[in-house]
């Protein structure tokens, strides 16, 4: 069982990228994929969550911004961000949940997988 995140890299503000997080092992399609970020000193917080049946949700610091999505045949999820602020400098880990939350109690207990993480860094 395995997710890897791909597709950081540096940007400018403004810019816009896709995260990409593709599981082996399992199918992706049973579970919520979450999309978190940990900047450094600060704690990790959940950003978007997709259900498996492709309801999705966001935190109001990124609505309107962010995107998520999956593609089941490909196992992969994603995220796609636009209009990227220095403030979105973190890295970005995707997981499988049983069911969306942010709030950072329930998520502990709802994450069943991480994946390693993937750098963004915005800036000029």
């Amino acid at each position: 069982v395995q997710l890897v995140e791909s597709g950081g890299g540096l940007v400018q503000p403004g810019g816009s990228l896709t995260l990409s997080c593709a599981a082996s092992g399992f199918k992706m399609e049973y579970y919520a994929i979450g999309w978190f970020r940990q900047a450094p000193g600060k704690e990790r917080e959940g950003v978007s969550c997709i259900t498996d049946d492709d309801t999705t949700y966001y935190i109001d610091s990124v609505k309107g911004r962010f995107a998520i999505s999956r593609d089941n045949a490909k196992n992969t999820a994603y995220l796609q961000i636009n209009s990227l602020k220095p403030e979105d400098t973190a890295v970005y880990v995707c997981a499988t949940l049983l069911k969306c939350t942010f709030d950072s109690k329930e998520y502990r207990q709802e994450v069943v997988d991480w994946g390693r993480g993937t750098q963004l860094t915005v800036s000029p």
